[in-house]
């Protein structure tokens, strides 16, 4: 980035800062408080005590009971194991049903394992609407005796449309099948009671809700069938071998304690912060699209295609001014193909590439939104006056039609 003092930070889906109130709640763990958790003297087990309680936090913010926990290295670590393990689980049942629209996290492993298997397992990846939704009875339909896992996320980390998988656990669970979701970017700014749904795996990422890197989280309800995918000492029960990362479990278990105290903010001060950025936008740039269902969406995630100009220049031209944003999905971010879940709603080519993340936070403020609004108007008008193809669709050369801005 220039060397400008000012930033603002509005790429939160990717990652977010750790809080203030969490630092501090870890800090004692790296330095002091060193003890392993696993360990018979007191000087260790002084950590457990705390460590139990992190646990707890984090299962009072899904609905869960601690015991039902199992800490991982990150979300993608959680979607690996939650897959094989059913899968290892029911081996006379091969057949795997997720969406075109899933992180890469599970789209990818879903595709590795139907290639590299030589077709053993079948994967069936459910197309979704042009608002990102999907269609329950088309869902139901594809759910067959093989199926032994559905993955569907909570909600899109690129558009934020939530799915109904409260209904598409019941549906699985009527059919014996185990159910599985990515909630990586829903926990802390949804309501999740997991007493309540029958899921039977749900992922989360600490720093998805202001807590560090490399923490995670799979719940496992009591009951479901369980592989480990990490083989090694006694930790989690034995469910995932490896000396805990106490530090930011503890630091996780803050994070979720905050986020159950501010998710009422998440969804009326951000939420309206994100409406005002979005309509905004839409409302002083000529051909700009929302992309994802208007009210079916996390409250802090807004996308946007400015037709007939590149994303990653938007993106450059953003950064000069401090700007944080996201074309896509930050594990996706060094292709040059268009988003996968926009192309799995249909979004035109002149849009898909254009298309803008700007996902909040509760850091984030109304001056931030009214500087962007100041920023991106201009930028989309310079670049497409550099653009041939937004010229000849403003003035009705390319191929002979007419213009399709808004400027008529």
């Amino acid at each position: 980035m220039s060397s400008i003092d000012k930033v603002v930070y509005m790429d939160n889906n990717a990652t977010t800062r750790v809080a203030p109130e969490v630092l501090e709640a870890m800090l004692p763990y790296y330095s002091e408080l060193y003890g392993n958790p696993s360990s018979m003297h007191t000087f260790g087990g002084q950590v457990g005590v705390k460590f139990a309680e992190a646990r707890q936090q984090i299962a009072t913010l899904i609905g869960a009971n601690s015991e039902e926990l199992v800490f991982t290295s990150c979300g993608t670590e959680s979607d690996s194991t939650a897959i094989l393990s059913a899968l290892q689980s029911f081996p006379q049942k091969r057949h795997i049903v997720t969406t075109r629209v899933e992180h890469p996290a599970v789209k990818n492993l879903c595709e590795h394992l139907d290639t590299l298997t030589g077709h053993k397992h079948k994967v069936t990846m459910l197309p979704v609407a042009d608002d990102g939704t999907i269609d329950l009875k088309q869902y139901e339909e594809s759910l067959t005796d093989e199926t032994a896992i559905v993955s569907v996320m909570w909600a899109n980390n690129e558009t934020g449309v939530i799915f109904p998988v409260a209904e598409m656990a019941a549906i699985a669970k009527s059919r014996g099948i185990l159910f599985h979701t990515d909630a990586v970017q829903a926990v802390g700014k949804v309501p999740i009671n997991l007493a309540e749904v029958p899921i039977d795996f749900l992922s989360i990422s600490g720093h998805k809700l202001h807590a560090p890197k490399g923490i995670g989280v799979l719940y496992v309800r009591k009951g479901t069938p369980f592989v480990p995918f990490m083989i090694g000492g006694h930790q989690e029960h034995g469910r995932r071998g490896g000396t805990e990362n106490v530090a930011a479990i503890i630091g996780l278990g803050k994070a979720c304690a905050l986020a159950g105290e501010k998710m009422a903010e998440e969804n009326s001060r951000v939420k309206a912060l994100r409406d005002k950025l979005e309509e905004g936008l839409l409302s002083s740039v000529p051909s700009a699209i929302l992309n994802g269902h208007k009210t079916e969406r996390l409250p802090n995630t807004c996308n946007i295609s400015f037709e007939y100009v590149e994303g990653e220049a938007i993106l450059l031209h953003l950064d000069r001014f401090g700007i944080c944003a996201s074309s896509g999905s930050a594990c996706t971010s060094g292709s040059l193909e268009p988003s996968h879940v926009l192309r799995a709603m249909g979004v035109p080519f002149t849009a898909a590439h254009g298309s803008i993340r700007f996902s909040l936070s509760v850091y984030n403020t109304e001056e931030e939104v009214d500087y962007i609004l100041e920023k991106v108007p201009p930028i989309i008008a310079n670049l497409r006056e550099m653009s041939p193809f937004w010229k000849g669709e403003h003035v009705g050369k390319v191929g002979g039609g007419q213009c399709k801005c808004s400027c008529s």
